[in-house]
């Protein structure tokens, strides 16, 4: 299997290994830990779910042991959760990846349901960005000025989802019920932040301009692709193109 989507790789690779080391450091309280190795299952859960069915394989993922919050200079006194994020990394030998990082207040507070829907939804970014680094048309992705702007961006530019998880209609049903227009869940949020933030865990903060990606030309024509994943793209893309065509008339 390609670097893009590595199934082999990926199975010897602890995606907890950084928060065994945080709660190793002290940095995690025991009580913490446990229950993020105790819904773990969840994650591993989903992820099969979404291999099964899209037909492809998640992508590199790990738990990062931080909460993520997004600030807007727009917005002052204001800030957003990221609970998981899909990302681009060159590594040592240069190759271009894709990474799916969760975050320990997810796997500890969210709903399966929830985490489910999450999963998919970074598998979606996943998706694109791969179509797009293969098309060679990502130089860097838009700037989003305030918070609202990065959550209708983040659901603006994604794969159709009853095209890649149409054999299961329940993950459907959390995706477009947890995505109308961004994701937002306050529960998910006030407990995060009562339990993880206000606590004194480990919490890192991104400004929202921030959240850019630019990959160097080099690197994308490094990512190794299978023809498979190419294919699977191309017919998911295919059946976004016969929805709007048959919802408009024309593309």
């Amino acid at each position: 299997m390609s670097d893009a989507c590595s199934g082999n790789a990926r199975m010897s690779f602890d995606p907890l290994y950084k928060v065994h080391d945080a709660a190793r450091a002290g940095q995690v309280p025991e009580k913490t830990y446990n229950l993020i190795v105790e819904r773990f299952p969840l994650v591993k859960e989903g992820i099969k779910r979404v291999e099964d069915a899209s037909g492809l394989k998640y992508p590199y993922f790990y738990v990062e042991p931080s909460m993520v919050v997004s600030t807007s200079a727009a917005e002052f006194a204001q800030f957003g959760v990221f609970f998981a994020r899909t990302i681009p990394v060159i590594g040592e030998d240069n190759l271009l990846r894709v990474v799916v990082q969760l975050t320990a207040p997810l796997v500890a507070f969210g709903l399966k349901g929830t985490i489910h829907a999450i999963l998919a939804h970074e598998f979606l970014h996943y998706l694109e960005l791969v179509s797009r680094i293969v098309k060679m048309n990502v130089i860097s992705d838009e700037i989003s000025g305030t918070l609202f702007e990065g959550r209708y961006a983040d659901s603006g530019k994604l794969l159709e989802e009853r095209a890649v998880f149409k054999s299961d209609p329940t993950l459907l049903k959390h995706i477009t019920t947890r995505f109308p227009e961004g994701f937002r869940d306050y529960k998910l949020e006030d407990k995060s932040i009562k339990l993880w933030m206000d606590k004194g865990l480990p919490t890192v903060k991104v400004p929202i301009d921030a959240n850019v990606i630019k990959i160097p030309v080099q690197a994308m024509a490094r990512l190794q692709v299978e023809q498979a994943i190419r294919d699977k793209i191309a017919e998911f893309e295919s059946m976004k193109l016969r929805k709007r065509k048959s919802q408009t008339g024309y593309v």
